[in-house]
């Protein structure tokens, strides 16, 4: 009985190690496409685009604020409320959980049951310059419950691509 617990325990250590394989492979996919766009303005969109299809998310949508004036009628610029930059500044970590009612939840399409909430930010100490939302119909897509250090760090790397966006003021270290 141990040694068979044991093999169990040691197919479930493989399984899981593939599965991290496998988003680690996902993860650098996804940040090559970020690097190829010649043209800073598709960046957003190459962003949305491979996230969706590298991670098999249903919705995603994005929004900046402070960019630069010539990417201010961009869809990714559209205007938001200071609720939803409070709120996206006062995020020590991404917001995992049911859709109650969030602004960031109508930039998406219909039927958004759980969310992913993942503040932009730049500078030391960071502050937010937009956020990325992630929406699926399943309610256990997105949990309170779940670990958040993968979308954090799909939040740096969003980060980084897309702050050569902003105004030059917003672009400053420290800014």
């Amino acid at each position: 009985d141990k040694i068979k617990g044991l093999e169990q325990k040691i197919v479930e250590m493989i399984r899981n190690g593939q599965a991290n394989d496998d988003i680690a492979d996902r993860l650098h996919r996804w940040t090559l496409a970020l690097m190829h766009p010649h043209d800073d303005a598709s960046v957003p969109e190459v962003l949305l685009r491979e996230l969706r299809h590298q991670f098999l998310i249903p919705q995603a949508a994005l929004r900046l604020w402070e960019v630069a004036p010539a990417h201010a009628e961009a869809p990714f610029a559209a205007p938001v409320s200071q609720d939803v930059r409070t709120f996206a500044s006062s995020l020590g970590q991404p917001y995992c959980g049911v859709n109650s009612g969030f602004e960031a939840a109508r930039w998406l399409g219909e039927d958004v049951a759980s969310l992913a909430l993942i503040p932009l930010t730049r500078g030391t100490p960071a502050k937010a310059f937009g956020l990325l939302v992630l929406g699926s119909p399943d309610p256990t897509r997105y949990t309170a419950e779940m670990g958040t250090e993968f979308l954090s760090r799909v939040g740096e790397l969003a980060g980084a691509a897309l702050a050569r966006l902003l105004a030059p003021a917003a672009q400053a270290p420290g800014a």
